[in-house]
């Protein structure tokens, strides 16, 4: 899951930790976003290994300490590892839990001083660039294919999210969480024939799954104002959740990626990669802007202060047609207390038919929906610390928990942020999984069906949003959301927030240095 969190409002000082200027803004969200309105399932996953034999345990004595997010939630699969990994290791897990918004901080500061108070931490992969680049966490390439650690298969993900689990051509984080956005549908209202009567003569085309941002927005206006849970009050067209503070740019990524990045334009979306240059107040970002303030006209104004777990709750009420958001909300939607059970379609973030090409400055059309596939969000996996005093014992843990048994029940429950991005995780022909896995876990099997072609379909797009992996990324990303926020509010305009955006941008490559973020730049995006 994105760690669907929500931090402080306002562009805070930045604190530099480290020469690479590591700063507590990577961290500042406090508690990921948990939906009230569904309960929790109680699908366990299986054993992996036997416990060893006493006086022939490969760690005994040693002791590993992971750093995990406190939720109810996404803490959980560390837990449940325990007894296991103690039993066939000799080793003790020790599991701190802390918030959001002390885990960054704690981290860094333990390997500045090097204290080694930490051995691993499920981190968010834009953490990377701080952590590689000041040399506090150690590539596993050595012990990845060693016979005395759970097998685990990195071939297995997806493209999308198996770019992040290295940098810089090394193995850092062993996978878990796979982040991404898709478009979330009500299915039943949009097959429902008075809908697509009614739809066909006020558009003059068909109802149907969007699969551009203007027809995104037609199916929006149509249902906004109408009841859609039948029980006598008017609901929207669409929710999700804009709160300054509270992941706001995170939509406004996956939304923007069709208008800039295209066939003929890769990579250029963040910086120019020779200068660091800000892009972000481009022609294609201001024009995805503008349409996303237009689409805040058909949510409930109250939308402007939702946090992410509001923007849940509102469709899993059954209160909107549209959203695009994690995994999360798919696999929510199968639980107690969900009113869009059977009823809730995905596919991917929907296109455009024409995009932004920044490095021949000129609007490009496309024949078919340009879409674009992104890997939005945490993708929050294990990284050792440099300083562990038990590294080895410490990838035992990790890989352990990303072995094939243990992600087929984590993805498969969803409930707990761990969402799918192996091929074991889909269904044929896009992959090796079985429909059981997850009819077992409590899906309905039109809803899974829909879900994983959308994951897979986004994941496996070769137009991929780039990541932003550099010192400070948390810094870059928060100083758009304020800036989002005031044209989402009618503040400012799309194209004077952006540029505000871009001078903001400029400021915290300064701070932290031109060069040496255009170097953490160039090796981020491989190049």
């Amino acid at each position: 899951m994105s760690r669907k969190m929500t931090w402080l409002g306002g562009l805070l000082p930045l604190l530099v930790l480290s020469a690479w200027g590591a700063d507590l803004e990577q961290s500042k969200p406090t508690a990921p976003a948990d939906a009230s309105v569904v309960k929790m399932g109680d699908s366990v996953p299986p054993r992996v290994v036997q416990p060893c034999k006493p006086g022939n345990c490969p760690f005994a004595g040693q002791s590993v300490t992971v750093l995990v997010v406190n939720s109810r939630l996404v803490g959980r699969p560390v837990l449940e590892l325990k007894d296991e990994f103690e039993a066939a290791t000799g080793a003790r897990l020790n599991i701190v839990y802390l918030p959001h918004e002390e885990m960054f901080a704690n981290l860094i500061s333990d390997m500045t001083n090097r204290t080694g108070k930490y051995d691993a931490a499920i981190a968010g992969a834009w953490w990377l660039g701080e952590l590689v680049a000041g040399d506090y966490i150690i590539a596993y390439d050595k012990y990845y294919n060693d016979p005395r650690f759970p097998k685990w298969d990195i071939d297995e993900v997806l493209p999308g999210p198996r770019s992040l689990l290295s940098y810089g051509g090394k193995k850092y984080m062993v996978a878990n969480d796979h982040d991404g956005q898709v478009m979330y549908y009500r299915r039943d209202l949009l097959e429902d024939p008075r809908h697509q009567a009614a739809f066909a003569q006020k558009f003059g085309y068909a109802l149907a799954v969007p699969t551009t941002w203007e027809q995104f927005r037609d199916v929006a206006e149509y249902f906004n104002g109408r009841d859609l849970n039948g029980d006598g009050i008017p609901d929207n067209g669409l929710g999700i959740g804009l709160k300054p503070g509270a992941q706001g740019m995170f939509n406004f990524m996956s939304l923007s990626a069709p208008f800039v990045i295209g066939p003929d334009n890769p990579r250029l979306y963040w910086f120019d990669p020779k200068t660091m240059k800000p892009l972000i107040d481009s022609p294609g970002h201001i024009r995805a802007l503008e349409v996303l303030v237009d689409l805040v006209r058909f949510g409930p104004r109250e939308m402007l202060t939702w946090d992410l777990g509001k923007s849940w709750d509102y469709f899993l009420a059954g209160r909107a047609a549209l959203t695009f958001t994690w995994g999360d909300l798919s696999a929510l939607a199968q639980q107690e207390g969900s009113k869009v059970k059977g009823k809730i379609g995905a596919a991917p973030i929907p296109g455009t038919h024409d995009y932004y090409n920044i490095a021949r400055h000129k609007w490009v059309k496309t024949g078919q929906p340009n879409q674009v596939g992104n890997t939005t969000g945490g993708s929050w996996a294990g990284v050792i610390s440099k300083y562990s005093k038990a590294p080895e014992a410490t990838y035992y843990l990790l890989a352990l928990m990303a072995s094939k048994e243990k992600s087929q029940v984590y993805a498969a429950r969803g409930w707990d942020g761990i969402d799918p991005g192996r091929r074991f995780h889909f269904l044929p022909p896009h992959g090796s999984g079985r429909l059981d896995t997850y009819l077992k876990a409590g899906w309905d099997e039109a809803d899974i069906r829909d879900y994983l072609r959308a994951y897979s379909d986004n994941f496996g797009n070769r137009l991929q949003l780039p990541y932003l992996r550099v010192p400070g990324a948390y810094s870059y990303w928060q100083a758009l959301d304020v800036h989002l926020a005031e044209a989402e509010s009618g503040q400012l305009s799309p194209e004077a927030a952006l540029k505000a955006a871009a001078v903001d941008f400029e400021e915290i490559t300064l701070r932290l240095g031109r060069e040496r973020q255009r170097r953490a730049y160039r090796v981020s995006m491989g190049l």
